[in-house]
């Protein structure tokens, strides 16, 4: 991936050195002939196309928006509720990331999420401790978890 960032911004310096026009958008110009000439020649690279992995970090950027936007109101319903009726408790995320930085990254968004804390990681690192301020099914957190954060980070990692 990092051979192909190098190879796109190469070919957008030639352009702008060809074009004998020193701009930011004779260098976008290039930048996007770059992509497109990277992507018409995808099968002799040997990486993936890297826009396809740039495009699903925007996509984990974007979930991560919605759900912070939808425990805020979440939170604010909570706390505005005449008599605060909550369960809160810890439980155990079983998580099948393996890496630290993977492991890490959703630690970091379930905590940066109103309403939720990672509190610790396992020993064999094959668990997340996660305390929520409200949480009437644990199955369905952990659900919600997986199939959101969780597969978010390995289609970006992966």
């Amino acid at each position: 991936m990092n051979f192909q960032i190098v190879i796109n911004i190469v070919i957008a310096l030639m352009w702008m050195f060809l074009s004998e026009s020193y701009t930011f958008t004779t260098f976008l110009v290039g930048y996007i002939i770059g992509i497109i000439l990277l992507y018409v020649l995808r099968r002799f690279i040997p990486d993936a196309f890297y826009l396809n992995r740039v495009l699903k970090v925007i996509k984990l950027l974007l979930l991560f928006n919605k759900e912070l936007i939808l425990s805020n109101i979440d939170i604010v319903k909570l706390v505005y509720k005449p008599k605060l009726d909550v369960q809160p408790g810890i439980f155990a995320l079983p998580t099948e990331l393996k890496s630290n930085w993977e492991i890490t990254m959703l630690a970091n968004l379930i905590s940066l999420t109103p309403g939720t804390l990672s509190i610790a990681v396992s020993e064999d690192y094959s668990k997340i401790y996660i305390h929520a301020m409200d949480i009437p099914d644990v199955v369905k957190s952990i659900n919600d978890i997986k199939e959101s954060f969780e597969k978010a980070i390995m289609e970006v990692t992966r």
